[in-house]
C-alpha cells in the first residue's frame, strides 16, 4: 500500500496520546483521593511522557512523514510512466497535450522529460522549441540518420543525444541502442 505509513503513523501517534490522557486521569483520580501524592504524580506522568508518550509520538510522526514522502514518489513516478505511455503509443505528442492530459504545467512536462531522459528511459526526439515529444526506435533512427522533426542529417552532441542542426531537436537514444 503506497502512503500506508501514514496511516501506521497516525495510529502511533494516537496510541500515545490515548496512554498518556488515561495515565492522566488515573494519577489525578489517585492523587484527588489521596492514594498518592501530587509530586507522585507529576513523577509518574513526566515517566510515562518520557518512556511511553514521546517514543510513541516520535515514531508515528516519522512513519507519518515517510509516508507522505512515499505518496510523492509514486505520483511522480506515475506521471513519468503516464507521460512515457503517452508518447511510445502516440508516437508524437506535444508539451501542451501532455500537460492537460496529466493535468500539470507545461514547465512540469519538461520536467518530466528531462527525468525520464536522465533515467535513460526516453528514446526518441524532442523539439524544446515547438515543444513536441517523438517516439523513435533507437535502431530506426541510426540507420536513417535523420531527424523525426524536419529530416534533416542529425549530428552527435554527447553521449546518447543527437541534434539536429536543422531545427536544433534533441533525439535521445538508450544506451543499449
Amino acid at each position: 500500500m503506497v502512503g500506508g505509513g501514514r496511516i501506521a503513523g497516525r495510529v502511533f501517534i494516537a496510541i500515545g496520546v490515548i496512554a498518556f490522557i488515561l495515565v492522566l486521569l488515573y494519577l489525578g483520580v489517585q492523587a484527588a483521593t489521596g492514594e498518592t501524592t501530587v509530586t507522585g504524580a507529576l513523577l509518574g506522568i513526566i515517566i510515562t511522557f518520557l518512556v511511553i508518550t514521546a517514543p510513541l509520538v516520535g515514531v508515528g510522526i516519522y512513519m507519518h512523514r515517510r509516508g507522505s514522502e512515499e505518496a510523492a514518489q509514486y505520483a511522480r513516478a506515475k506521471l513519468e510512466r503516464d507521460l512515457l505511455n503517452m508518447v511510445l503509443t502516440q508516437g508524437k505528442v506535444s508539451f501542451s497535450e501532455a500537460a492537460i492530459t496529466l493535468n500539470i504545467s507545461r514547465e512540469e512536462v519538461e520536467t518530466l522529460v528531462r527525468s525520464l531522459v536522465g533515467k535513460n528511459l526516453f528514446s526518441g526526439a524532442v523539439n524544446w522549441n515547438d515543444g513536441i515529444l517523438y517516439s523513435e526506435e533507437a535502431s530506426t533512427l541510426m540507420e536513417t540518420r535523420r531527424c523525426p522533426n524536419c529530416g534533416g542529417e542529425l549530428e552527435i552532441a554527447g553521449k546518447g543525444v543527437i541534434k539536429c542542426p536543422w531545427c536544433g531537436a534533441e533525439v535521445f537514444i538508450h544506451r543499449n541502442a
